[in-house]
Parts: structure tokens; sequence; C-alpha cells
């Protein structure tokens, strides 16, 4: 496709979803792999988690929603949804406020976020996306606590940090993980 998403500088700040999502699909491309909307949604909910894990911070500057299918940032979803189940083939935008037009949405990452980034992407794009959604409904995790709260179901229901921390901490040190 010849968009690359990917430039390596210093930088320590939370990223918009829609460039996170354009960094994954490049490296699918570049791997040959085809990403749906829905596989993609848990691949940048499963590259945060491991943001915060690892690099003790936020990747997506947004909080993910508890929806049916797992953690979502629901204006990623808007961007792809027409494509439904098929291969997505374009890339999200973003306002450029400098020029008021849509331009491809990109990131620029320290070297520590891009090699986490490459190592979560390669593992995560291999899975199918029914396997992926499994994943992100780990019982007690954080979208099972939210989504299975004994209330209302509502659109917007957010998914804290704070819980995804304190669940795949959890995890990583029952599961010996470096």
């Amino acid at each position: 496709m010849g968009i690359t998403s990917r430039n390596v500088t210093p930088v320590t700040t939370s990223f918009d979803g829609r460039a996170i999502a354009n960094y994954i699909l490049d490296q699918c491309d570049a791997h040959g792999r085809t990403i749906t909307n829905l596989a993609l949604q848990k691949i940048v909910y499963f590259c945060h988690v491991w943001s915060l894990i690892k690099l003790g911070k936020p990747l997506v500057k947004h909080k993910f929603e508890a929806w049916q299918h797992g953690p979502v940032l629901q204006y990623l979803y808007q961007e792809f949804k027409d494509y439904d189940r098929n291969p997505i083939i374009a890339r999200a935008t973003a306002l450029d406020f400098n020029t008021g037009k849509r331009v491809v949405a990109t990131c620029d990452f320290d070297e520590a976020t891009a090699n986490l980034l490459d190592t979560i992407i390669e593992f995560y794009s291999q899975l199918t996306a029914g396997y992926l959604v499994e994943l992100s409904h780990a019982s007690g995790g954080p979208l099972d606590r939210v989504w299975n709260h004994g209330g209302k179901i509502n659109p917007g229901m957010k998914i804290d940090n704070d819980e995804i921390v304190a669940f795949y901490s959890k995890a990583v040190s029952q599961l010996g993980i470096q």
C-alpha cells in the first residue's frame, strides 16, 4: 500500500487509537496478513494492555468501551464498520488541525514502544478474531467485570486502565512472564 505510519522518535504520550490501528494494519500488510474490524479492535486493546503492563503507560489516550464482542474504541469501530467481516484495506484518518483536512493518522514511537508493538502485533495478528474475542472476555477480566456488572448494559461503559493493570499484572505473575 505504500503508507507508513511509524517513525521512531522519543515520545512519551498516549496515542490516538486510529494511529495505532494504522500501524497494526501496516504491520499485518507487511507480513501478508489480513485483518477484520473485530480482530483489529482486539489487537489495539492488547497492545494497550501490554503497554500498561510492560511500559507502565497507556498506549491509547482514550478509554475502551465494553461491548458484546469485547473492548472497543467506538470511534475506531465507526472508522472501519463498513468492512464488517471483510479485510480492512484502507487506513483511518484524523483531522489535521493545521489544514482542516483529514489525513492518514500516524504515530511517532519511542524505541521501547515500537519494539513492544512489533512483538504484540506479531503474536496477536496470527490468532483468529473469534479467539481474540475469547481472550478479551477472560473470566474476571476487565471486560467481564464491566460487562457483567449485574446492572443494565449501557452504551459507553468504560474499561478502566487500573482494572486492566490489576488483572493482567496478576496473570503475568501467575504465568511467570518476564
